[in-house]
């Protein structure tokens, strides 16, 4: 009895130091970036275009590039990915066939993005014709992230005792009725949490927004969603690779307001799901 207890503290003890290195590196490239880049934020960086082949001025075509995709993400990978868990978990038979989707869905987490960019670029822009666009990079994105999405979704939902289906059932409600008011609000903080997870990850993503939306340089602001436009992480990758001796001060700017973007969604999706835990605490 005392061997298997001492065992159990020694594996929890390594555990919370793996656990301690992993957060102290986050947190190490956090400040890292804030120390070289916090002195290379101010107004103009942020609300001015970039001059001089991208030497000086500003990022806010690439800022507003980059939260277009993020909207136009979210809005075709959310809706897609819970109807999709939600018919896989509470109205598909539990079969071969849904055993191949659910593997073909695992399976589509590890593609390499840059196959999503060519797929983008295959598919979207040249076979529906849509061209490089905000269309184009944000279904791209959105395809990239429904693994994720869908995943998440439907281990949240079997989260959700099976009593609360059959009380609601049982009260007279239809499955619909009782999947929507029922089950997916006791999921939501998880289905949330996949969701952060996911449009964190599309925020951060260079090779699918090369071949289907990012441009080098844009003389304004984009006016459809059938119009190029420049994303913080390719405009990242442009001044470490294509720019001539561009200033330090703009790299180290740019990773720091693409990292506190990313923040911000995060953060944002954390709010909604603690506001949604406490009212669920409320009702029971």
């Amino acid at each position: 009895m005392k061997r298997r207890y001492r065992t159990q503290k020694i594996f929890y003890i390594l555990l919370l130091i793996i656990t301690l290195i992993v957060v102290l590196f986050v947190v190490g490239i956090i400040l890292y970036l804030i120390f070289k880049g916090a002195h290379a934020l101010s107004w103009n960086f942020i609300s001015q275009f970039p001059k001089n082949g991208m030497r000086e001025g500003g990022i806010l075509p690439a800022i507003i590039g980059t939260i277009y995709l993020m909207v136009g993400t979210i809005i075709f990978a959310l809706p897609i990915g819970i109807f999709a868990a939600i018919y896989l978990n509470e109205y598909a038979s539990k079969n071969k066939f849904t055993r191949i989707i659910r593997l073909s869905i695992i399976n589509m987490a590890g593609v390499p993005s840059i196959v999503y960019g060519l797929f983008g670029l295959g598919f979207f822009v040249l076979f529906l014709k849509f061209g490089k666009s905000i269309l184009s990079g944000s279904l791209t994105l959105a395809l990239m992230i429904l693994p994720v999405i869908i995943t998440s979704t439907e281990e949240s939902l079997k989260a959700v005792p099976d009593t609360y289906r059959q009380a609601s059932l049982a009260l007279g409600a239809t499955k619909w009725q009782t999947v929507s008011k029922v089950v997916l609000p006791q999921a939501l903080p998880g289905i949330i949490t996949g969701a952060v997870i996911g449009i964190g990850r599309a925020a951060g993503e260079t090779a699918p927004i090369i071949f289907t939306v990012a441009a080098f340089s844009m003389p304004g602001l984009p006016k459809s969603i059938f119009n190029q436009v420049m994303a913080l992480p390719y405009h990242l990758y442009v001044l470490a690779t294509q720019v001539t001796n561009p200033p330090k001060d703009l790299q180290w700017g740019t990773s720091l307001v693409l990292l506190i973007l990313v923040l911000f969604f995060s953060v944002t999706g954390s709010i909604i799901r603690v506001k949604q835990r406490l009212k669920k605490r409320e009702l029971f």
